[in-house]
């Protein structure tokens, strides 16, 4: 199997109702489905930041302004599309006035939006409930850390 090195950014999005945002995938290559925070790799000459303010517009159209500066380290190593990705993802976090904040899809490319079966607000008690695979499958852990 190849494997990528790959840093990348993840966004810990909370509601006004302390909801957290996630992203409901489909693996085109396998059929396997996850959930996880937006977010995605880091571009060359990005800071983390600034990668996850792109990759919030992009998967959310949600405001990016919002995220703040600090953020945990964590360390990936997933299966997507045939191929092995791990590396460090810095975990920021968001917060929003509004309860579920519309979220759109206009900023995916095309295969992100064929993949993306459905952006939802999840009740952190709810996460680890969720049907199909978590990433990263320590989450509920991260998202805890955060919880406002």
């Amino acid at each position: 199997m190849d494997s990528v090195y790959r840093p990348a950014v993840r966004i810990v999005c909370f509601d006004a109702d302390h909801r957290i945002l996630l992203l409901h995938w489909a693996d085109p290559t396998n059929g396997s489905r996850l959930w996880e925070p937006p977010g995605g790799g880091i571009d060359p000459g990005e800071t983390p930041l600034e990668a996850a303010r792109r990759e919030l517009l992009e998967e959310t159209g949600l405001n990016p302004e919002a995220i703040r500066p600090d953020f945990l380290d964590v360390h990936r190593d997933t299966i997507w599309k045939g191929r092995r990705f791990t590396g460090p993802e810095q975990f920021f976090t968001a917060s929003y006035d509004s309860s579920a904040p519309a979220v759109g899809r206009e900023g995916l490319l095309p295969y992100e939006k064929r993949d993306l079966i459905e952006h939802a607000w999840v009740p952190i008690p709810e996460i680890a409930a969720l049907p199909d695979r978590l990433e990263p499958p320590n989450l509920v852990e991260i998202v805890t850390t955060f919880h406002p």
